[in-house]
């Protein structure tokens, strides 16, 4: 009997073995959840007046300017190991709404309006050491596709400030493919829970477009460029199939 057990602990042991030596081999599959935190790096160029009541104008506001603030979301994967080495990983999350704040002479107002950022991402990564291995840093790049949803002006102090009383403003930004650069590692817990944390960089360039009403009902068109340039970091906890 106590051969018989023996052989079994053994057999259990390489069993176990087995499961790690697989669990980042190829053809194997992860999927994750967890704290995602976007932490915007630019700023904008000064506001560009391009018409105003159809007159093109084509002059920049000096001293003007606007950030986007950082924010906090649920992040989620889905990773496939072609090699033990090679994966591609879909990255996505719950949109976060940013909000939006002056910079330069317009910090004054503080919160300008806000935001939702849509940013899916695929990213191919390498995998150090080999498939057993329980800590794996990598080295990823990528491409992300972002566009906005509830572009708003809410500072309606901002607007009459710089407009004129009775003044409104609508506003939206365009849309643009961009870069993914991505370094992380994972810790494998069990044979088939790990966890994780990654940092990624992401330049990210839109043009934010407004149109504001005056009290007399004259429209005046104006733009500017805003540097996102996300840096985000991804605290997960993940499974492995």
């Amino acid at each position: 009997m106590k051969t018989i057990y023996k052989k079994m602990l053994v057999a259990g042991a390489a069993m176990a073995l087995a499961g790690v030596a697989q669990a980042q081999s190829a053809g194997s599959n992860m999927v994750s959840f967890g704290w995602m935190r976007i932490m915007p790096t630019g700023h904008s160029e000064f506001l560009t007046i391009d018409s105003i009541g159809g007159f093109p104008v084509g002059a920049q506001k000096p001293n003007t300017g606007a950030t986007i603030d950082s924010a906090d979301t649920l992040g989620l994967t889905f990773a496939h190991f072609f090699t033990d080495n090679i994966s591609a990983e879909f990255v996505l999350g719950v949109p976060p709404k940013h909000n939006v704040s002056g910079d330069r002479g317009y910090e004054k107002y503080g919160k300008l309006g806000e935001v939702r950022q849509w940013s899916p991402a695929i990213v191919a990564k390498w995998h150090f050491f080999d498939a057993k291995t329980k800590f794996r840093p990598y080295v990823g790049l990528g491409v992300n596709y972002t566009w906005f949803t509830g572009e708003s002006v809410t500072n309606q102090s901002f607007v009459q400030g710089e407009f004129g009383p009775g003044s409104h403003m609508t506003a939206s930004a365009k849309s643009s493919w961009n870069p993914v650069f991505n370094v992380g590692a994972s810790y494998a817990v069990t044979d088939n829970w790990f966890v994780g944390f990654s940092v990624s960089y992401v330049p990210v360039t839109t043009t934010a477009n407004f149109t504001t009403t005056l009290a007399n009902g004259a429209q005046v068109q104006s733009h500017t460029k805003i540097k996102i340039d996300p840096v985000v970091t991804y605290l997960n906890v993940g499974y492995r199939f």
